[in-house]
């Protein structure tokens, strides 16, 4: 039996005592084990949002309304300051929507997601997170950092359900599911989940680990003056967890790879990283 103090909620409270800020966690390993703090509080999205994008373009696929072979167009309204690379291309460029929804999550294009915002309808979009039961969950806007402050609203149960529903391969469908792991594991950002994790098992190529020793992510982080997120599926040779870390209320408002709420939340994935490995697969002994 674990000592009550020893519990890896108790360990997670410890290791945020000096964090000057608040963060909301949800972690389930998927196998009824779950550890949650702050876990109904509203944070700002951020571009977290993009993953409500994302399974509403599939929810419009699986309806047969939208297809990844469409082709979409760069235009002049679209061009926005903020994350990505589309705004390097020019005008009248067109792109699939696969490659655009692709870019909107590995580099969190901001025109992309405007494009798919367009194709897929904001309304829809919100429709698809009331049906999902994502009772504390929006997107209130395009993104618009000159006409609009505020972006979507989520919790971090809110958003660890839609991740767990994508783990389990039931969101939307299997396929769907399926094709949103494909393109999260891109994801080029992914500090605050895996920056404490050991290098070893990250890469392959590099290291020669293992297939089945190797741990990867599928993710979707998201940066706002207000906030910085992350959240996303872990998958270990024991299985796959999903951890939701959203942090607001902190002072440091600049952008850099040291800012508390990376340090502070790699440290709280490490904890749940190797809680999970000691468990064989699980966070709690219960």
């Amino acid at each position: 039996m674990v000592h009550p103090k020893l519990t890896l909620e108790n360990r997670i409270k410890a290791e945020l005592y000096g964090y000057a800020g608040t963060m909301g966690i949800y972690i389930d390993d998927l196998r009824g084990g779950t550890v949650m703090l702050n876990e109904n509080e509203a944070y700002e999205t951020a571009s977290c949002c993009k993953m409500f994008v994302l399974a509403a373009l599939f929810d419009k696929i699986e309806k047969g309304q939208a297809a990844l072979s469409d082709m979409l167009m760069i235009s002049g309204k679209y061009l926005i300051n903020g994350s990505g690379v589309m705004s390097s291309l020019d005008v009248g460029s067109k792109m699939s929507v696969k490659n655009t929804a692709t870019l909107m999550i590995i580099v969190s294009d901001n025109i992309a997601t405007n494009m798919l915002i367009d194709y897929v309808g904001l309304s829809y979009i919100n429709e698809v997170i009331e049906r999902l039961g994502l009772t504390g969950s929006r997107l209130h806007n395009p993104i618009d950092f000159e006409k609009y402050s505020k972006l979507g609203t989520t919790t971090p149960r809110d958003y660890a359900a839609l991740w767990a529903g994508i783990a389990r391969r039931e969101l939307i469908s299997r396929e769907a599911s399926g094709q949103m792991i494909a393109i999260c594991r891109q994801q080029h950002y992914h500090a605050m989940l895996t920056g404490k994790f050991p290098c070893y098992y990250m890469d392959e190529d590099n290291y020669g680990a293992a297939e089945n020793q190797i741990i990867w992510t599928a993710s979707k982080s998201g940066s706002m003056n207000a906030c910085r997120n992350d959240g996303g599926i872990v998958h270990t040779p024991y299985g796959e967890y999903v951890i939701v870390l959203l942090n607001k209320d902190f002072a440091d408002k600049s952008y850099h790879d040291d800012h508390p709420a990376y340090t502070y939340g790699s440290a709280v994935s490490r904890l749940v990283l190797d809680q999970y490995l000691a468990l064989c697969g699980k966070i709690t002994e219960a």
